[in-house]
């Protein structure tokens, strides 16, 4: 039987133990109907309901925070550390009410990104050592080790990698066979494990004894905390410039006037941003755990996460707590505001999947009674990752919720990180991948799209992380005018930003994305047949793909005839108006103020140097474009890669606002197709199609003009992603498919194909282009990217982040990225750890296989481990080798790109 997603029935299933399955014998009649924590102290116990606000309210502040969870309470700590004292924390009822009191605590030091290391090293440190340093508070932290259980060898693979990454952190860890677990854990049945990764760092947090010391640590700084006052309103005030910015925060009990509000809401964290105008894609469901019996030889056994089974099994003194993620959790649809310390009925059905795992992992529990279970809310987002960051609606308006149950572990680094976004304008380390911006602003209000995407996360929370997987929900939100032809041609879609983009091309005929059937639960049919799903599931490998041949056919008809890419996707912006000139010259590195007909590839970057973004920015010729009549003045038409184009738009805007620069910035995104046709034979073909010379001298690298194609105006820009002969053909949306069927009819005689971005991947790697948010993050500056080359440093010309450009350059990098090859034929996907002369220095941020070179390329950042200068004679003179999942490799460092280092290619000479 399935329960619906909305209901919250509590089945009991007769004649059944808790912790039995279906067998002869017969335990107890009734699930327990007890619920509560395991914690020893929470706050609520704290000193009954008193009637108002604990303190009084301030007249202003500089910041308010809302929400005392786990994320309230370690970003006002954060704030008042770095000097911020005038801070507000209002927590509607009691400190850690709502999600955080009843959390399960756990902390896992290793995950396959090195930034949410990165985070949880911090956390680690502030609730293991700096709080009770301060304070002399000790917070509940238990440090009992972490054991990673591996029941397949894709999973045990995973864990390598982990561990692999680790050494590059200095975090211990180690891979221990069946028979060394069963020597820590000698509850545990090992007899269906590969393998398991034991980190014995790890350990467990108390939700009460960490926020009770962040607050009573940020109150000593001078941060007030406020307790029982719940926020009814946000006001917001529209500027000069028409930008709408938060002026105070309004409660029952008075208003506090500020510049700053953070959103720690938790689930009701969307409630918080209607009240502001501030779309908050997360979703509640129920999230359970249940605690067991004492359980004799359990003491100090570290906590136990089997992610096949998608159970952890967490310590707690001399018991268990047993949670995990099913594939058919329960929807909180009416959020309630007065549900505090409050839990829900567990759901014996859907919850008995992990007590199954469970017993298979320890069967001792099948013996084992259950003391209590723990059935609350908490909210997911749409990846299964926090949003954080301001809120592109409303300037002042920080988000900090949407933690998917990771609010404790993630809490301290991303508790520092929004803290240094509120003081500074940007977080220290790369949060792209958390920022509110990373979605496109059609998707943060669409209900289908955060419904079905957060299922789909929650249920694959504990699948393995391969490199190449899709998602199946809520797919076909955005339709580029080449969908159906590139369908039909077997195009493999990949999603990015709601839009559908080439992949790759399947020889086997069509493999569309059909609509989701939530993994077939809610009785909802399963999808049958599902050639896509068929596709996506034959990559969960670390080795080369059963498509590796497609994708390598792909690249070297680029390399040696012609390809054509869909990249539609693309964010296509025009900036214009009367101060146009002196915006283009503050937000772009390079000099984009050449002669118009001019095409240069730049960065933009944030106040301390770091990469915010890097595209082509095209200087136009006054006068008319089909798609839009342009003002008079300077205009520049902005090509930015479409995944991260809701973040570029963000930052130009921004920059836009704080400069005080008038100009407007319009998005013709969705107005417009674009093709690019590479390789040595696209000047042959396009010569057909277009009127006009495409010769090296009336057409050169890095220009543009508007032409004519089979009679369509499009503009065309000779440039390339790939490293060869072309040009991009950017179309009106009307014109597209007269356009490509002109390109595909003239291309036939030389074999054109399409092609996709897999083969992008692997061309771009093996040509040294980089990808932003891959080998250039925020956190990193034009010259550690080797891409000096596009700052103005040579000219007068200021530009934001050119004074930390300048004392880099001046005192030298400590770190720079360094391109590697490996002889033998092993896939690598990024985080493999660099070692110079057997020291780590680094990770591969990016790898792929070049198969003009025949060659495994990564790209990664190394630092001198003394702390000195990475030059060349550094690079030189050090033997390098990368660790992938344990195993070492003999690598060789390359300091130009070992492919076309002339740049012959992209000129159009070819030997």
């Amino acid at each position: 039987m399935q329960t619906h997603p909305h209901s919250c029935t509590h089945i009991l299933r007769p004649s059944l133990s808790p912790l039995s399955r279906a067998s002869t014998r017969s335990y107890s009649s009734e699930p327990t109907k007890e619920k509560n924590v395991p914690y020893a102290k929470t706050l609520k116990q704290d000193e009954g309901a008193s009637i108002g606000p604990t303190k009084p309210l301030p007249r202003s502040a500089d910041v308010v925070v809302i929400g005392g969870g786990s994320l309230g309470c370690q970003t006002v700590y954060h704030l008042a550390k770095m000097g911020m004292t005038n801070v507000v924390l209002l927590e509607r009822d009691r400190l850690t009410a709502g999600t955080t009191w009843h959390t399960a605590g756990l902390l896992w030091q290793l995950r396959p990104s090195d930034v949410e290391v990165e985070l949880l090293a911090h956390t680690r440190n502030v609730i293991s050592k700096d709080l009770e340093e301060e304070t002399g508070l000790h917070t509940g932290w238990i440090q009992n080790g972490g054991l990673f259980i591996a029941s397949n060898k894709q999973r045990l693979d995973e864990y390598k990698r982990l561990m692999s990454l680790g050494k590059v952190y200095g975090i211990e860890s180690h891979v221990l066979s069946p028979a060394e677990t069963k020597d820590l854990y000698p509850l545990m049945n090992v007899n269906d494990l590969y393998g398991t990764l034991y980190v014995p760092k790890d350990g467990t947090m108390d939700p009460a004894g960490t926020c009770t010391t962040l607050t009573r640590a940020a109150s000593a700084r001078g941060a007030t905390v406020i307790e029982n006052c719940p926020v009814t309103g946000i006001k917001v005030h529209t500027d000069d410039l028409g930008v709408k910015r938060i002026k105070a925060v309004e409660t029952a009990h008075g208003t506090i006037e500020t510049p700053c509000v953070v959103n720690c809401a938790g689930v009701w964290a969307t409630k918080l941003g209607d009240m502001a105008g501030v779309k908050v894609p997360l979703i509640a469901m129920h999230h359970a755990y249940v605690v067991t019996e004492r359980i004799e030889g359990i003491q100090n056994m570290p906590n136990v996460r089997d992610h096949d089974a998608s159970v952890y099994l967490r310590l707690q003194g001399d018991a268990l707590s047993v949670g995990g993620y099913e594939q058919n959790p329960i929807f909180w649809d009416e959020v309630s505001d007065k549900f505090a310390f409050s839990l829900f009925d567990l759901d014996w059905d859907v919850f008995m999947q992990h007590i199954e795992g469970a017993i298979n992992r320890v069967p001792v529990l099948e013996q084992t009674g259950i003391k209590s279970t723990v059935c609350g809310p908490e909210s997911f987002t749409a990846d299964h990752k926090p949003l954080m960051g301001e809120a592109p609606e409303v300037r002042g308006f920080f988000l900090g919720c949407g933690f998917n149950s990771a609010g404790m572990m993630l809490g301290g680094g991303c508790g520092r990180e929004l803290a240094h976004w509120i003081i500074h304008g940007r977080p220290e380390k790369d949060m792209y991948g958390y920022d509110i911006r990373r979605f496109h602003n059609s998707l943060t209000d669409n209900n289908r799209w955060i419904r079905e995407r957060s299922h789909e996360s929650y249920a694959k929370n504990y699948s393995v992380v391969f490199p190449f997987d899709e998602p199946l929900a809520s797919r076909n939100m955005r339709k580029d005018p080449f969908h159906q032809v590139l369908t039909e041609q077997g195009c493999v879609f990949q999603e990015r930003h709601g839009w559908e983009r080439p992949g790759w091309f399947n020889k086997d005929g069509p493999a569309p994305v059909l609509d989701y059937d939530y993994y077939g639960a809610y009785d909802i049919n399963k999808n049958v047949n599902y050639k896509y799903n068929d596709l996506l599931g034959k990559e969960y490998t670390f080795g080369f793909p059963p498509h590796h041949d497609v994708i390598k056919s792909e690249c070297l008809t680029c390399r040696h005839g012609v390809a054509v890419f869909d990249m539609s996707y693309f964010g296509k912006f025009y900036l214009t108006g009367p101060d146009a000139k002196k915006a283009a010259d503050w937000l772009f590195t390079a000099d984009v103020n050449k002669k118009p007909g001019s095409t240069v590839y730049t960065c933009m970057l944030n106040k301390r140097g770091g990469a915010e973004a890097d595209l082509t920015v095209s200087r136009l010729e006054p006068g008319f474009f089909p798609v839009l009549p342009l003002p008079p003045g300077d205009a520049y038409y902005l090509a930015i890669g479409g995944g991260v184009a809701e973040h570029n738009w963000n930052h130009i805007r921004t920059v836009l606002q704080d400069e005080g620069f008038k100009c407007q910035l319009t998005d013709h995104s969705e107005d417009m197709g674009m093709i690019s046709i590479q390789g040595p034979k696209s000047r042959d073909v396009l010569q057909e199609v277009l009127d006009t010379d495409l010769s090296n001298e009336a057409f050169p690298f890095s220009t543009h003009k508007v032409v004519s194609a089979a009679g369509h105006q499009v503009r065309a820009m000779r440039l390339s992603f790939v490293g060869e002969l072309g040009w991009e053909l950017h179309i009106p949306k009307g014109s597209c498919l007269p356009v490509y069927n002109a390109v595909m009819a003239a291309g036939a005689k030389h074999g054109i194909i399409n092609s996709g971005y897999r083969a992008i991947d692997s061309l771009s790697i093996e040509k040294g282009y980089r990808h932003w948010h891959a080998d250039l993050r925020p956190d990193d500056t034009p010259l550690e990217a080797g891409l000096a080359f596009t700052c103005k440093l040579k000219s007068s010309i200021p530009f934001q982040g050119r004074d930390k450009l300048e004392k880099q350059k001046q005192e030298g990098l400590s770190r720079r990225i360094v391109c590697f090859t490996i002889d033998e034929k092993e896939p690598m996907f990024g985080l493999e750890a660099i070692f110079r002369n057997g020291v780590p220095v680094g990770h591969l941020r990016r790898s792929d296989y070049g198969f003009f070179i025949d060659k495994t390329i990564g790209y990664g950042y190394i630092r001198n481990p003394d702390g000195g200068v990475v030059n060349n004679d550094f690079i030189k003179s050090g033997d390098f080798t990368l660790e992938r999942m344990g195993v070492t490799y003999k690598a060789k460092a390359h300091l130009k790109s070992p492919f076309d280092p002339e740049n012959k290619r992209v000129k159009g000479i070819y030997a």
